[in-house]
Parts: structure tokens; sequence; C-alpha cells
């Protein structure tokens, strides 16, 4: 992204503060913010803080204060401005202002020390951004907890003590409260499959999916940009012996699998990649199999079955086929696509499950990772196997006889031969030729 222009030294802004900040709120900015954002976002929230101190009236200020306070240059504000909204320390509004624009930035509370640690994600980074000697140091200071030997919470609850009124779930939300308890943050991630993968091996789903562990895989998948058979690896490893999820064991098991995949690169937290800058356009257009290649590439293997199916949902049975192969072989997603297109085609449209795991198991072995990999891997074998099929043929065929034979034998000869094979013919039915006419339009690029 062109951060220079974003922002005109001419354009206001003025600050709003809704949330009190916690006592020690200096300590963690030094402390467990800085380490990740760095010292002029750091200081972008300080200045902005005590702006409020010094304007009370709110009259917008210009850019151009802000310039001269941090002495840095204007796309260097904006950068640090946009790492503090991504880690959920600022809001930005704009609207029109006498000729130019008028932003408000209304600051957010940052977690308080002991909270912070409590945020896996948040945790997890600062523990990749200070190393194991540091990050322990912190935790262990920040993060101990402040009413030791109160014994066990028995505080009522409203709904025990009252029964004339039920709070909506709209007053009981506490919206973007940084100071409190981290918020849950669940909406994105589909728990279906692993639901469904702890029932096939006999574990209670419910045990293992609480809230507070649903939002720890959930973050953990963003973190590591982990697919959910990887995710279901991690879990099975950190279960204990009664089937509870060890929290510390399963951040360890997702750390090694992103390891493992990306080649010991380090975690780090990085300005996030415009796909439109690092994209090359190509004066060429893109041909049928490259368009087929990207569909593959981003859709799901349940969106892939429902378009193939015209908008149906996919069956019970497909599904389950497809998850047992794919967590059994460790198939990533893209792949088991190419898997279940090339499967149709060559088995008359029936998804068989035997053929999807005897072509998953020598596509797990062969390694292959990408949509790309998979469709070359899969012409190469069938090549393979047209050659051999042609060998075998020119091997028997018979030698042509010098023998004059009637015309009538060859009609015979002919009926016989043909008969047969147009019993032995498969006819399809009307959903598995709308699912061939899909097919076609995907190898096609339409």
């Amino acid at each position: 992204m062109n951060f220079i222009g974003q922002i005109l030294p001419v354009d206001g802004y003025i600050v709003s503060q809704k949330e009190t900040l916690p006592v020690d709120y200096a300590k963690s900015l030094t402390h467990l913010y800085q380490p990740l954002l760095g010292i002029k976002a750091v200081a972008l929230y300080q200045t902005l803080l005590h702006d409020i101190d010094l304007n009370q009236e709110q009259a917008p200020q210009t850019h151009h204060t802000l310039m001269n306070y941090l002495d840095l240059p204007l796309d260097e504000i904006f950068q640090a401005r946009l790492k503090l909204e991504g880690i959920g320390l600022l809001k930005t509004y704009k609207q029109n202002w006498e000729s130019s624009d008028l932003y408000t930035y209304e600051l957010q509370s940052p977690f308080a020390p002991s909270n912070f640690f409590k945020d896996a994600m948040l945790s997890q980074l600062l523990y990749h951004h200070l190393g194991d000697q540091k990050f322990e140091l912190l935790k262990n200071y920040y993060g101990r907890q402040t009413t030791p030997g109160y014994g066990v919470n028995i505080t009522a609850a409203f709904s025990e003590v009252f029964q004339t009124f039920t709070p909506s779930a709209e007053i009981l939300e506490v919206d973007d409260n940084r100071g409190a308890e981290p918020k849950e943050d669940t909406e994105t991630t589909d728990f279906t499959w692993i639901e469904q993968m702890l029932k096939q091996r006999m574990v209670p789903h419910a045990k293992v999916l609480t809230t507070e562990n649903r939002r720890l895989i959930s973050q953990m998948m963003v973190l590591y940009e982990l697919d959910t058979h990887e995710i279901d690896k991690s879990l099975l490893w950190a279960l204990n012996d009664e089937n509870r999820l060890d929290t510390e064991e399963f951040k360890t098991a997702c750390h090694d699998l992103f390891k493992a995949k990306n080649n010991q690169k380090p975690i780090r937290l990085a300005k996030k990649v415009d796909v439109s800058e690092t994209k090359q356009i190509s004066d060429k257009p893109k041909t049928k199999e490259e368009i087929l290649v990207e569909r593959l590439e981003t859709m799901s293997p349940k969106q892939l079955l429902e378009d193939l199916s015209n908008g149906n949902h996919a069956s019970e049975q497909d599904m389950k086929a497809i998850r047992d192969v794919m967590t059994t072989q460790g198939l990533p997603g893209p792949v088991m696509n190419v898997l279940i297109h090339y499967v149709l085609l060559q088995t008359n449209m029936k998804l068989s499950k035997a053929y999807l795991e005897k072509i998953a198991s020598h596509w797990s072995r062969a390694n292959i990772q990408t949509a790309k990999e998979a469709m070359v891997f899969a012409k190469k074998e069938q090549a393979s196997f047209q050659n051999a099929v042609k060998r075998k043929t020119a091997y028997n065929k018979k030698p042509v006889s010098k023998e004059v034979i009637p015309d009538w034998f060859k009609d015979r000869k002919h009926k016989q031969e043909t008969q047969p094979a147009a019993n032995q013919n498969v006819v399809m039915t009307e959903e598995q030729k709308r699912i061939a006419a899909r097919l076609r339009q995907y190898s096609n690029g339409n």
C-alpha cells in the first residue's frame, strides 16, 4: 500500500475516549505492546491520549500538529495509526470538514498487564518477539494472580438471585472492553468439522470445545494460518487422559506445525501485503487451466460439491467420505478439491470413497501441497496409464488374416461384439449428467 497522500497535513482530527484506562496502562504500552507495534505507534497513542487533556473543547487540530509533536513525516504517522487500529487500540472515523477531511480518533483501552497474558494471540506474539527468557520474566511478573488465597469464587449470578427481569443480550454484551476479560472471537471459525472429528474418535466434543477453547482455536488458526485438518492434529495431540485440552501443549503443537510448513520461518507482526501490489499483471490472458486452478485453490470441498450440484447442499455421505479421507491422509483443501474433481471424472460422476482413499494415499506419499501440483501429478499419472494401455493393446494385437470372409459373417460378428458392449454401458442419472456438465464448465473456465 502506498502510504503517501493517504492523509494531508491540512486534514483535521479530534480525539475521543469512551473507556477508562487501567491503572497500569503505561506498563502495558511499554513492556507488552511496544515490542509488537514499535515505538512510533506507541508514541502516537500516548500523544493522542494527552491531546484530550489539552483540548477540552474538542476543537479540531490539523495533522501538521502531529507531525511537529512526533517529528515524523505524515506517511509514517499513517502507518503507525494502522498498527494501532489492527491491534485494537484505536478506532478511526472520517467525515467532511470545510475543504478537507476530519478524522475522529477514538482511543481504546489496552489490556491490563494481568489480562494481556490471557489473550492467547497477543501473548504468543509477544513470546515470538521477545524470546523465552524475557517473556517468562514478564509473564511471571505481570501474569501472577492479584487475589491469591481467596478460595473458590462462589458469587451468585444475576439469574440465580432475580426472576422478575431477564437482561437481553444487548445489555449483557460488553462492547470492546479492552481493560476487562478478553472477548470472544469465534464467529469466523467453523467448528463443524472439528466436532465430527472428535465424535468419530469417541471424544466428548462438548468437554473439548468449551467457550475458552473455541476462542483459543480460532486465534491459533489465524496466528499460524492453519487449516482445519491441521488444527485437528494439534487438538488430538494436546488432549490429556481426561479428554481435556492442555492449552500450552496445544499452542506448542500449533507452533510446531507452523514451523514445519514454513521452513522454520520466525513469527513476527508485519505489514500485510496487498495482493494488488505483488500480483504481476501479464499481457497474456489466463488459460482455462489457470482459472480452474485458482478456483480450486480458493474454495472449500463443500463449496465445490455444492457448486457442481447447482447450489444444492452436499450430501452428508459425500461430506463424511471427504472428511475421513482428508483427515486421515492430511491433504490440504486445494489438493482435496483436485482429487474430488479427478475422481468424479474417472468414476462416472460417482464419489467413491474407496477410490478417493486409494489416490489420496498416493498423493499424500508424494507430499502434494497445492492444487497446481496435484493437477500436474494427476496428468502425469493419467498419461502413464494410457501409454501402458496402448503398449498392452499393441502387444496383444492379432495379425491381420488374409482369408476371405463373407459379408454376412462380418455382420453377424459385428452384432455379437457390439451387443454385449451396449449392455455393459452404465446409464447416467439426471443428477450425474448435471454434475458432468458442471465439470465441463469448470474445465472450460466458465
